[in-house]
């Protein structure tokens, strides 16, 4: 796999888009791993009795998907700083896209600022962010 560099990078550009797997199998092997088991992650029934359409996609896992995304476009790099903004629920089991453009560049610091987006399967927005990548010289 070629690495990507600073130089290859141009305001603009489009990370790859992505359809990650946020299934029950996965969903609840991440919550596992991160001793972060809550009901509401992994039983919809459990979900649907606090109000949720079907378990839904915690917010931790939902950053972790982001920035695996981000580390598939360019490896080696350094996530300097992720921020994202839940702006809606993400079902456990569902067909859920990510994206990603590069909004700003610092040439100095050899860092560029991406715009970062999950989307619900049904078209609404689930998550919003930034993040702030830094490549080797």
């Amino acid at each position: 796999m070629k690495v990507l560099s600073y130089d290859d990078v141009e305001l603009g550009d489009d990370l790859p888009g992505e359809i990650p797997d946020v299934s029950m199998l996965k969903v609840t092997a991440f919550c596992t791993a991160a001793k972060h088991v809550f009901e509401r992650f992994v039983d919809h029934e459990a979900a649907r009795k606090e109000g949720f359409p079907a378990a839904i996609v915690p917010g931790i896992m939902s950053q972790s998907l982001l920035l695996a995304m981000i580390h598939r476009w360019a490896p080696g790099c350094t996530v300097r700083k992720i921020d994202t903004v839940f702006r809606g629920t993400l079902l456990v089991d569902s067909k859920v896209t990510m994206s990603g453009a590069v909004t700003d560049t610092d040439d100095s610091a050899r860092t560029v600022e991406v715009d970062l987006v999950i989307t619900a399967e049904d078209g609404r927005t689930g998550v919003i962010g930034t993040a702030v990548i830094e490549f080797q010289a």
